[in-house]
């Protein structure tokens, strides 16, 4: 799928619900949410998406801090949207959530990108001599999704500064 399907996907849903909070447009678009422990180790499922019968399904980790569970919503709330025939009864497995070797969860880290961060905000902070890092608390997201935002921005036309990471597909390991 090529970035531009994506943006427009994120802008139409936020346009056509007026709102670009995840847990307001899986309400509107009539998924269902669920919050369900599942561990606090490294190695815990984050979350996963699955559509059965017609009903789509998204389960976070309850376990998780509330900023963390919010991007992890997006990111599956990103295959409901772009790959809503792909899940099946299986579901999307999300120990591997920003695995850059499956197209499709790379697709759906540019849409939780795109949808939890403007752009606006984004130049706002790195242009108030904020650091990469300070920018990623700020937003209340890894510093790997917002590596997504910059890749997002710079093919827009943004001039940006090289971020001082690649969003890794270990990182999820690491929180």
């Amino acid at each position: 799928m090529l970035l531009e399907e994506i943006l427009q996907t994120v802008n139409g849903l936020k346009e056509r619900y007026e709102t670009a909070d995840p847990v307001r447009l899986c309400e509107s678009m009539g998924i269902l949410l669920l919050y369900a422990p599942m561990g606090s180790t490294k190695d815990a499922c984050k979350g996963f998406y699955l559509t059965q019968s017609r009903q789509q399904a998204v389960t976070v980790n309850s376990d998780m801090e509330a900023p963390l569970q919010r991007v992890v919503l997006a990111h599956e709330l990103g295959h409901a949207a772009l790959h809503r025939k792909a899940a099946g009864v299986c579901g999307f497995q999300e120990l591997k959530m920003f695995d850059e070797t499956s197209q499709m969860e790379y697709e759906a880290n540019l849409f939780a990108a795109e949808l939890l961060m403007a752009d606006e905000d984004v130049l706002s902070l790195m242009q108030g001599d904020m650091s990469f890092f300070g920018t990623a608390a700020a937003l209340e997201v890894p510093p790997e999704l917002l590596d997504y935002k910059f890749r997002v921005m710079l093919k827009k036309g943004y001039k940006l500064v090289s971020p001082p990471l690649g969003a890794r597909s270990d990182f999820w390991k690491r929180i």
